[in-house]
C-alpha cells in the first residue's frame, strides 16, 4: 500500500496567543445585518470573544469564503418591501376578484374595453340633440381627457409601496382615505348603484334587442307568434345567469375579449352605414331646448350626465388591477396601464365618430329612447340588407351578455365577501349558484320596471359621475401629499371639487327630467 500524501503540505499560519482588542465600528442598529456589511468580528461586542477554531479541526484558507447574509433586512430595503407587496389576504383567494392572479396587460386590455364601450355609446347623440355640435365635440372630448386622467390616477394608487398594502377594489381605498364610515356613505351607494344600474341597463337592450333580432330573421311575412318584451327580458336574465357561473374575473377574459369584438363591430357598422346613406330629409341639427328656463338648464343638465354615463367603468379599474401578480420589480401598474392605453384608444376611436355621424346623419330625429339604435332600425331598415339588420342586432346581445358579466362581478364578490366573513371558509359551489342567480333575476324585475334607458341615464351618469373623475383625484391628493399650490396640487383640487358639484347638479336633472315624463313613461309596461 502507498503513502498518503497530504494533498496541502503547507504549513497554517500559527495564529497568535492574544490579538489587540479592535474597537467595534458604530453603526445603526437596522444596518447590523444589512447585506451590505460583512458578519466580521467588528460588529462583535468587546464582552463576547471570538470563537477558537479546535486543535482537530480543518485548517481554514487565507481567503475568506462568501457567505450568505441574513434574511433579516432593513426596514426599507427592496427585499422587506417586496416582500410586503405580495402578502395576501388569505380571504382575498375565496373571493371571484382575486381568486386568481394571473392576469396580465391583454386581460386588462379586453376587460377595459370590454367594460368601456358599449351600449351607452348608443345614447351619446341623443346629448348631442341638446348640446348641439360645438358643444357636443367640446364635452365628449373633455370628459374622455378628464377621465383618462382619473383611471392614470387609479392605476397609480393600487398598490402602496411603502406599507405594501394593494387596494383590490374601489370601496378599499376610499376606506384606506376616508375612513370606513365615510367611505361608505360616499362610496358604496354609487359603486353599487352603478354596478345593478348598469346591469339592468344591460338586461333592457338585451332583451328589446333580441325580440328585433327575431323579427328581423323570421322576415314581414313571418307567422310566428313572437315572446313579449317582458317574456324576452326574462330569456336575456336566464342566459347571463347561466354565464355568470364562471368562477372569477380572469376566467371570464374569453368573454370580455368576445364582448370587446362585438363592440367594435357593431359600433363601426353602425356609423358608417348611417353615413354611408344619405341623411335624412329635413332634418335640423338646432339644439331641442324647452319652454321654460328651467326646463332647458336641466335638459343641459341631463346631457352632460348621458355623457358621464357614457364613462363608466372606473369601479372596474381596481379590480381588474387586482388579477395581476405584482412585485417591486415588476409592479402590476405596468402592465395595467399598458393594457388601459391600448384599450381606451380602440374606445376613443369608436365612440368619437358613432356620436357625430350619428347626430350627422339623423339630427333631431334621434328618439331619445333607444338613442342611435332606435334611430338606426327606424330609419334604415328598408334601404339596408336584412343579413346587416341581424347581423347588429347579434353582435349587441352578444355584447350585452358580456358586459353583464363584468360589471355583475363585483355584487358577486360582495355578496360572497359576506358569507366568508362570517363563516371563515369559502362559498360552497351550490350557495354561488344561488347567490348569483338571486342577483341576475333581480336585475331583470329592475329591468321590467324601468320604463326606459335615456329616461335614467342621466341619474345614472350622475350618480357615478364622482366615482370616475371626483374621488381619484382626492385619493391622489391624501396618499401622494404633493406640495400645497403646486401644479398638482391645484389640478386634483379643481378637478375634484369641479365632479362634486356637477355630481348633485346632474342628480337634480336626472330627477327633474323623470318627474317631468313621469306621465309619458309606462312602468312595468317594457317595449
Amino acid at each position: 500500500m502507498g503513502e498518503v500524501v497530504d494533498a496541502n503540505p503547507t504549513p497554517v499560519t500559527p495564529r497568535p496567543a492574544s490579538v489587540a482588542p479592535t474597537p467595534p465600528i458604530s453603526a445603526p442598529p437596522s444596518q447590523f445585518h444589512s447585506p451590505s456589511l460583512s458578519r466580521s468580528p467588528l460588529l462583535t461586542p468587546d464582552h463576547i470573544a471570538p470563537s477558537k477554531t479546535p486543535k482537530n479541526s480543518t485548517p481554514r484558507n487565507a481567503t475568506p469564503r462568501i457567505r450568505t447574509p441574513r434574511f433579516t433586512t432593513p426596514l426599507g430595503s427592496p427585499i422587506r418591501r417586496a416582500i410586503q407587496l405580495t402578502r395576501l389576504d388569505p380571504e382575498d383567494a375565496w373571493l371571484p376578484i382575486t381568486e386568481s392572479r394571473n392576469g396580465n396587460a391583454w386581460y386588462a386590455a379586453f376587460h377595459c374595453l370590454c367594460s368601456g364601450i358599449g351600449f351607452q355609446a348608443l345614447v351619446l347623440p341623443v346629448a348631442f340633440t341638446v348640446l348641439g355640435w360645438a358643444w357636443g365635440i367640446i364635452t365628449l372630448t373633455v370628459a374622455f381627457a378628464w377621465q383618462l386622467y382619473t383611471l392614470y390616477l387609479l392605476v397609480q394608487l393600487h398598490e402602496n409601496t411603502e406599507t405594501g398594502v394593494r387596494y383590490s377594489r374601489y370601496l378599499q381605498i376610499m376606506s384606506a382615505n376616508f375612513g370606513e364610515k365615510k367611505a361608505k356613505w360616499l362610496g358604496l351607494f354609487p359603486i353599487l348603484y352603478l354596478s345593478i344600474g348598469t346591469c339592468v341597463a344591460l338586461n333592457i337592450i338585451g332583451g328589446s334587442t333580441s325580440k328585433l333580432f327575431f323579427q328581423t330573421v323570421c322576415g314581414q311575412s313571418c307567422t310566428v307568434k313572437t315572446l313579449t318584451p317582458v317574456e324576452w327580458y326574462l330569456v336575456f336574465a336566464s342566459v347571463a345567469v347561466l354565464l355568470s357561473q364562471l368562477p372569477n374575473l380572469n376566467s371570464i377574459a374569453g368573454v370580455s375579449l368576445i364582448g370587446s369584438i362585438t363592440a367594435v363591430m357593431y359600433c363601426t357598422i353602425m356609423w358608417m352605414v348611417s353615413v354611408n346613406k344619405n341623411r335624412l330629409p329635413g332634418i335640423s341639427y338646432k339644439p331641442v331646448r324647452g319652454p321654460k328656463e328651467v326646463d332647458r338648464l336641466f335638459e343641459v343638465l341631463n346631457a352632460l350626465g348621458i355623457v358621464a354615463f357614457a364613462f363608466r367603468g372606473h369601479n372596474l379599474i381596481l379590480e381588474i388591477q387586482a388579477t395581476m401578480p405584482s412585485s417591486e420589480k415588476h409592479p402590476s401598474r405596468v402592465p395595467m396601464w399598458r393594457g388601459a392605453k391600448a384599450a381606451y384608444t380602440v374606445i376613443a376611436a369608436c365612440i368619437f365618430p358613432l356620436a357625430i355621424g350619428g347626430f350627422w346623419a339623423y339630427g333631431q330625429r334621434i328618439p331619445k329612447n333607444g338613442g342611435l339604435q332606435s334611430a338606426f332600425y327606424a330609419y334604415r331598415r328598408r334601404d339596408t340588407s336584412q343579413f346587416i339588420m341581424g347581423l347588429v342586432s347579434l353582435l349587441i346581445i352578444v355584447n350585452a351578455l358580456s358586459s353583464f358579466q363584468i360589471y355583475a362581478m363585483p355584487m358577486f364578490d360582495e355578496l360572497e365577501s359576506i358569507f366568508t366573513k362570517r363563516m371563515k371558509r369559502p362559498c360552497q359551489w351550490w350557495l354561488r349558484v344561488v347567490l348569483r342567480a338571486f342577483f341576475g333575476y333581480g336585475v331583470f324585475f329592475l329591468a321590467v320596471a324601468i320604463p326606459s334607458i335615456g329616461s335614467v341615464g342621466g341619474l345614472v351618469g350622475g350618480i357615478a359621475l364622482p366615482v370616475t373623475l371626483a374621488y381619484p383625484c382626492f385619493m391622489w391628493l391624501k396618499m401622494r401629499k404633493p406640495r400645497k399650490y403646486s401644479r398638482m396640487w391645484c389640478l386634483n383640487w379643481g378637478l375634484g371639487i369641479i365632479g362634486l358639484i356637477l355630481s348633485v347638479s346632474l342628480m337634480a336633472a336626472g330627477v327633474y327630467v323623470i318627474k317631468e315624463n313621469d306621465n309619458k313613461f309606462q312602468w312595468f309596461k317594457p317595449k
